[in-house]
């Protein structure tokens, strides 16, 4: 099964139905959408299950859902950038497919605990949490880049689709059998996405780690990467600021349907199919709402829309009155959503691509496991209307927020890998353990370009740090003013070397491009390369060191090629 897109007749690449070109995308979005419904199915059955209980117990359920991501999400986005994504993918399938069959087990022989109900609820959400970053990193191997958004806003439908059918299905078939019938098609639905993943002939693609590289090395990469990011940082900073007051709705719309509005489980999944509906319904006008109020207008209108749904939900009583509220609450919900999503991708290159993307899960899901039982507790302490008027007022002072923090401007940004620097010209062979290695970068620079250089550097300084620099600094030759020195300190020979073939961008080359063209006419940079030299001091191999440089590790290089300067 290919990706590639064919048929004449498909929508243009600016449709926000162009993603569906792409046959793998197409297939892959189907699966996910049956098995997304059996997700909200199986929701409805374990909330319903436990509604007898006090509110707390009954937000859990999401607890218990969204808490892996909070544990896993980082380890998860480690293994899909070092291992193959499809793999893992296949293996998170087939785990969540056991565990929800021993639920459905459980379930029809009447020995369902709310203990084991949450205890297996977990482990699903351990696989969800192990999915998710392998998930949303493939998505750039099956439609373009242009298309990222898109593709995004069409996972949200996905999502909503499913909320729109998943929990009235599930609530209709909870009254009528029994809710390990619920569980049995959930554990059923994760088959399709396992034989689409299986038909995929996905191309062999380069693992793009550090040779060597160790998991809590690979996850303090991520942090990096994602700390010296300005715009991922701002991504994450306005998910922190919708999730949590986003997550009232979810957490206490089940005690809404029963105690405010005396419904049963079939009225909640009603309640969860409006939203459903409003948010596909939203997939045809949102374009339009961002055409006219633009990325960080679209953030802000979607937060003061969902605080008015809470709002309303906190006072009213009457349940065709609260279906109708529910609507806006989808297009809110995937308008913001499609938008943080859709800028984290653009902005991530391949080789850091899944931890991002897991930082992302961590705080998106995090945000909601540990909201979820304090609206729960404030329900129980202060009432459930409270508790809505409460999510109401977070959710605006993070809708006033959005003029102090708006989302960066993606122009100039391009995540393509630029192998542009040349094998550094080193009369040894270092091991890849081999480290620190300090670079330094010597620049000349005219006097009436030293203000501009030195802020042509601070962009540099971020690439250096995102892609693997410990520290970095710049000085001024006290001697010679002219001359600029650049150091960083790398922790390894191998990192160092992922610098040059497999983390840099073109967003980092034009940095350096920009810095450069600042230089002294004729001139050029001028690198060197210094190691640790408690590992013992090297020269090149003659009969006479030949033995210790063997027990150094490093070797004179065989036949290296390349010149000239690269850091």
């Amino acid at each position: 099964m290919s990706s590639a897109l064919s048929p004449k007749d498909h929508p243009g690449p600016d449709s926000a139905w162009a993603p569906f070109a792409a046959r793998v995308f197409r297939a892959l979005w189907i699966a996910q959408l049956v098995s997304n419904i059996g997700s909200w199915m199986q929701t409805v059955g374990a909330q319903w299950l436990l509604v007898g209980h006090n509110a707390a117990l009954v937000t859990l359920v999401q607890t218990a859902s969204s808490l892996p991501v909070v544990l896993l999400a980082l380890p998860s986005g480690v293994l899909a950038d070092r291992y193959d994504r499809r793999t893992v993918l296949l293996a998170a399938q087939f785990a969540m497919l056991a565990v929800s069959t021993a639920l459905t087990v459980l379930a029809f022989a009447d020995e369902l605990t709310p203990q084991l109900l949450l205890g297996l609820t977990f482990l699903l959400g351990c696989g969800t949490a192990l999915m998710g970053p392998a998930w949303q990193a493939i998505q750039p191997e099956l439609v373009e880049r242009r298309q990222l958004g898109q593709a995004a806003a069409l996972g949200a439908v996905n999502m909503n689709l499913a909320r729109a059918l998943g929990p009235a299905v599930g609530g209709a078939v909870v009254a009528a059998a029994g809710a390990g019938w619920v569980f049995a098609f959930n554990a059923a639905s994760y088959l399709g996405i396992a034989a689409v993943l299986m038909l995929w002939r996905r191309p062999p693609t380069q693992v793009p780690t550090a040779e060597g590289e160790k998991l809590l090395t690979a996850l303090h990469a991520g942090r990096r990467y994602v700390w010296y990011a300005p715009g991922v940082r701002r991504v994450l900073l306005r998910t922190v600021l919708f999730i949590p007051g986003g997550a009232a709705l979810w957490s206490l719309l089940p005690l809404v349907a029963s105690r405010s509005l005396g419904l049963g489980s079939g009225g909640y999944g009603l309640l969860l199919g409006a939203v459903g509906v409003g948010a596909v319904g939203g997939a045809f006008v949102l374009p339009a709402v961002r055409r006219a109020l633009g990325v960080n207008g679209t953030l802000a209108a979607g937060a003061v829309v969902f605080a008015g749904v809470l709002a309303v939900l906190a006072t009213v009583r009457i349940p065709w009155l609260a279906v109708v509220v529910l609507l806006p609450a989808g297009l809110a919900w995937i308008g913001v959503l499609s938008i943080l999503n859709a800028a984290l991708q653009t902005r991530l290159p391949g080789w850091v691509r899944a931890r991002g993307l897991a930082v992302y899960l961590l705080v998106f899901q995090g945000g909601q496991a540990l909201a979820a039982p304090l609206w729960g507790a404030l329900a129980d302490g202060l009432g459930l209307t409270v508790s809505l008027l409460a999510g109401s007022g977070l959710l605006l002072v993070g809708a006033v927020s959005v003029r102090r923090w708006p989302l960066h401007g993606t122009d100039g940004i391009d995540p393509t890998l630029s192998d542009h620097w040349p094998v550094p010209p080193l009369v040894f062979e270092p091991g890849p353990a081999d480290g620190p290695v300090l670079v330094s970068v010597a620049y000349r620079v005219d006097p009436g370009n030293w203000a501009a250089f030195t802020g042509c550097m601070d962009h540099v300084a971020r690439s250096r740090r995102r892609t693997g620099a410990l520290t970095w600094g710049l000085y001024q030759d006290g001697n010679d003013p002219e001359r600029f020195i650049e150091n960083y300190l790398v922790a390894s020979w191998s990192e160092h070397l992922a610098q040059h073939h497999s983390r840099l961008t073109a967003t980092d080359r034009r940095y350096e491009e920009r810095a450069r063209r600042l230089l002294v006419k004729g001139t050029a940079p001028e690198v060197t390369h210094a190691f640790d030299a408690a590992a013992g001091p090297v020269v090149p191999e003659t009969e006479e060191t030949a033995d210790a440089i063997t027990t150094s590790g490093r070797r004179p290089p065989e036949d290296r090629a390349g010149t000239g300067a690269t850091a």
